[in-house]
């Protein structure tokens, strides 16, 4: 038997120690000028409430999401929903809540609109 071979998930890379150390250079040099024309910082979590990303850019953009699994024994819940006939798009909800964003717009317009009136 093989054994198999490490790899990373698809669409995925690692950086390496040179490349951390430009890639640290061109954030710093970034937050150094947003600091000087008054920008704070914030951050968002890296995943978000399924219903907050989905319908934002149709059909294609809700193919980015990465979904993911609720925890917990929901399988009963969903074989008891798949014999009443539910298709598998109303079945989403019981298998996931969350999802990993894909982009940075969608959390930013979020993180606006829940904090609007502390925005300065």
């Amino acid at each position: 038997m093989a054994i198999p071979k490490p790899s990373i998930p698809k669409g995925t890379r690692d950086f390496g120690s040179t490349e951390m150390i430009n890639r640290n250079y061109i954030f710093s040099t970034i937050r150094s000028v947003f600091r000087k024309y008054g920008y704070k910082p914030i951050e968002t979590p890296s995943f978000e409430n399924l219903s907050t990303l989905l319908g934002k850019y149709g059909e294609e953009g809700d193919k980015l999401i990465f979904k993911i699994l609720n925890s917990g024994d929901f399988v009963p819940e969903l074989l008891e929903n798949y014999s009443e006939g539910k298709t598998s798009a109303q079945m989403a909800k019981h298998i996931s809540e969350k999802a990993l964003r894909y982009d940075l717009t969608v959390p930013f317009a979020r993180y606006v609109v829940m904090h609007q009136h502390e925005i300065s």
